[in-house]
């Protein structure tokens, strides 16, 4: 796990979401493309996107490696079902009409394997018809551009600033974004870290969908939840996101 996935709140006061901007990304999805009610948030962390979501009418069950993170989330969101489970092997016995996964959380599956997976997992619990939402960073952006150069961040929590220096670089072989962060606060640290997302041109997205049975109904950058804005060429922005349904006809694909 990390600093941050281990302490919830100061997650939730890093990264504030104070316009609900990630749910109502999903409910404009699921509005535009006629998807159902019943919905599988998958790395749910904190809860704050389900839990929203569940506000807003739909049948919410959440899915998380992280007991901090799921505990946190329990205690906030009564609507929701929280269980912990690993993205690339659940069965949760049900099937539902959306499956979302967003923050770059699609992006934890490092290897084809694990994404094929993952996406297994997403066609066994979806209802014919039901539609996949993904959010994640996107693959042509940072295989195609300068990685930022480290930079320093504050947060306050309880009274205790926390800071983090954060340092980005690609490993082309593995195709991945890794990142090393290192945390400090009074009296504490410093605490280095490591985490990594798998990169995935829109192409490739695209392929590893149609293997596992979804048809793509719309690739985009922006606008999204934590897009930025954006004047270069379609798909090529820093964020991407997939609606991809999975067919009626259980012959098709």
């Amino acid at each position: 796990m990390n600093f941050l996935t281990d302490n919830p709140a100061l997650y939730e006061a890093q990264f504030p979401d104070p316009e609900r901007r990630a749910a109502r990304f999903v409910d404009d999805q699921v509005r535009r493309f006629d998807g159902g009610r019943s919905l599988l948030d998958v790395g749910c962390g904190t809860g704050r996107d389900a839990g929203r979501l569940a506000v807003l009418g739909y049948d919410v069950t959440g899915i998380d490696v992280s007991e901090a993170m799921l505990a946190y989330a329990r205690d906030r969101h009564s609507r929701v079902t929280f269980i912990r489970a690993d993205m690339r092997d659940f069965a949760l016995g049900r099937r539902f009409s959306v499956v979302t996964c967003l923050d770059s959380a699609m992006l934890y599956c490092h290897t084809n394997a694990d994404l094929a997976a993952f996406l297994r997992r997403c066609r066994e619990h979806l209802r014919p018809g039901g539609l996949l939402i993904a959010e994640m960073r996107g693959g042509a952006h940072f295989l195609t551009h300068p990685v930022p150069v480290p930079f320093t961040r504050t947060v306050t929590r309880a009274g205790v600033t926390y800071t983090s220096r954060t340092e980005l670089w690609i490993d082309h072989g593995a195709q991945l974004l890794r990142r090393r962060r290192t945390w400090s606060w009074p009296g504490g640290g410093p605490l280095e870290q490591h985490s990594a997302w798998r990169l995935l041109f829109p192409q490739e997205l695209t392929y590893f969908l149609a293997v596992a049975g979804f048809e793509v109904l719309d690739l985009f950058d922006q606008p999204g939840p934590r897009a930025e804005p954006h004047d270069g060429p379609p798909l090529s922005a820093d964020r991407l996101h997939v609606v991809a349904r999975l067919p009626k006809d259980p012959h098709h694909a």
